[in-house]
């Protein structure tokens, strides 16, 4: 008998119209410019987003990688000599060996073979010159990205592009837990899908109208991909991120504070895989507020 739900759902409608926005906060908007502000100096770090130069999915056994074009892995001219080495995948096990008279660095220490960490929250990244690279584990394959932190689009980056702070894109939401758990396909710009946990959602009003979109991840925060109506229009298409630091306490208002909504990393360079936001994190509503596209870029 789901009546009692039926009424429930009604009620919050028929209130959805007015809805209580959040009390003034003074330190609210010198706050954001503050996050705005370490969103754009962490874009422009040493092996950051701007600086991404390649993205190879290695096979199973040897993978030669060099600028030579015999190699498995051909890097852009001047990241390097014609054979750095070789990069050997087994299951669990990623090891780089070196051409003979070829030296890297990690951390500023020499290394001329090395058993490569593939844990994406904690970067492995190794140095030879101008270029720096990584392992990083995707599902059941390894993927070697790699970095030119004399990139010239890092160069010629004039800076991310934001709406005005804006206090209506404040709101009030919910924050409401699911069973430990559970999973949620995610699509990537790839197509390939994952199974990801979802810890919950989270339930505003915006717009005259009840919105719910789904969390992912299980850190202590909540990780949102999502798009609005602005998308193609003066935000990314495909969507936008946000990330709440602290899970709200379950079923108790908290303030949701869409001025945060930032670009993912597809915004910035063709060498990342973004996620794509799930059927239900798609917003009839416009979302005129955080981050707008296409940055400044060079020129």
């Amino acid at each position: 008998m789901r009546i009692a739900p039926a009424f429930a759902c009604a009620f919050v409608a028929a209130c959805a119209a007015a809805p209580v926005a959040p009390p003034a906060d003074p330190a609210w908007e010198p706050a954001l410019v503050e996050w705005r502000a370490r969103a754009e100096r962490s874009l422009r770090n040493d092996n950051g987003w701007l600086t991404l130069a390649g993205r190879y999915v290695m096979k199973p056994g040897a993978n030669t990688f060099g600028t030579g074009k015999d190699n498995d892995i051909v890097f852009p001219a001047g990241l390097g000599p014609a054979r750095i080495g070789t990069i050997d995948v087994q299951p669990g096990k990623v090891t780089m060996k070196l051409a003979a008279g070829v030296t890297m660095e990690k951390d500023g220490l020499p290394f001329t073979e090395r058993v490569m960490g593939t844990d994406a929250g904690k970067r492995d990244w190794v140095k030879l010159g101008r270029a720096t690279m990584h392992v990083i584990s995707r599902e059941d394959r390894y993927v070697l990205r790699l970095a030119d932190n004399e990139s010239e689009v890092r160069k010629g980056f004039q800076g991310r592009v934001w709406y005005a702070p804006d206090p209506a894109y404040r709101v009030n939401a919910t924050y409401v837990p699911y069973p430990p758990g559970r999973k949620l396909t995610i699509i990537n710009v790839l197509d390939e899908a994952s199974d990801e946990v979802s810890p919950g959602y989270v339930e505003f009003t915006l717009g005259g109208r009840i919105h719910r979109i789904d969390a992912v991840g299980d850190d202590a925060g909540l990780f949102f991909v999502l798009r609005d109506a602005t998308a193609g229009e003066t935000t990314y298409r495909p969507g936008r991120f946000l990330y709440v630091e602290k899970k709200p306490e379950a079923g108790k208002p908290f303030v949701l504070d869409l001025n945060r909504v930032y670009n993912p990393p597809c915004a910035f360079s063709e060498f990342t895989t973004c996620p794509l936001p799930p059927e239900q994190n798609i917003l009839k509503v416009r979302v005129d507020a955080g981050e707008k596209y296409p940055p400044r870029r060079a020129g």
